[in-house]
């Protein structure tokens, strides 16, 4: 459950067809780093990202979105195979994905797409590792905030990840 200012959201983890950054984004949760930080980059009608540590701190928005850790150091490598049952859902409404700056260079940055027709566009190069399963009420108010660019004027902040097993 990703606990928001803008209501919760639960999503469904796919540990069988990502298992390192399933691993890596409750192990990051069940330490409280998620508590606090923006959903810094929203394009409405495309994703809404959240994850980098300098978000907590409005001082430093020139720098939101470069930024990030990993429970295996700075970075972490792509879990991309085509042949996994996420690959073959694709970048769709309501899929959760790890932001990246290039080819296995994962850490805690992630996005939740928004629209399946605008996803489209994405190549197959950011982990899949989740859906969203409830909440989209959530998920669209933080998408429709209001905008500099990409940042949003007053983001909307994770409270708490927390995670149970199914």
């Amino acid at each position: 459950m990703i606990a928001t200012d803008s209501g919760d959201v639960e999503v469904e983890l796919f540990g069988d067809d990502a298992p390192r950054t399933v691993k890596n984004f409750v192990g990051l949760s069940e330490k409280g780093f998620y508590n606090g930080i923006a959903f810094h980059r929203v394009i409405p009608g495309f994703v809404a990202q959240a994850g980098d540590p300098f978000s907590r701190d409005s001082t430093k928005r020139a720098v939101w979105g470069q930024n990030g850790e990993s429970i295996y150091g700075p970075t972490f490598d792509d879990e991309l195979d085509t042949n996994k049952p996420s690959a073959k859902l694709g970048y769709r409404d309501g899929i959760l994905a790890m932001a990246n700056r290039g080819p296995n260079t994962n850490s805690s940055q992630f996005f939740i797409v928004l629209n399946d027709a605008a996803a489209a566009q994405l190549t197959y190069a950011y982990t899949i590792f989740g859906r969203v399963r409830s909440g989209n009420e959530a998920v669209r108010k933080i998408e429709s905030s209001g905008f500099q660019g990409e940042v949003p004027l007053i983001p909307a902040r994770i409270k708490k990840v927390s995670v149970k097993a199914l």
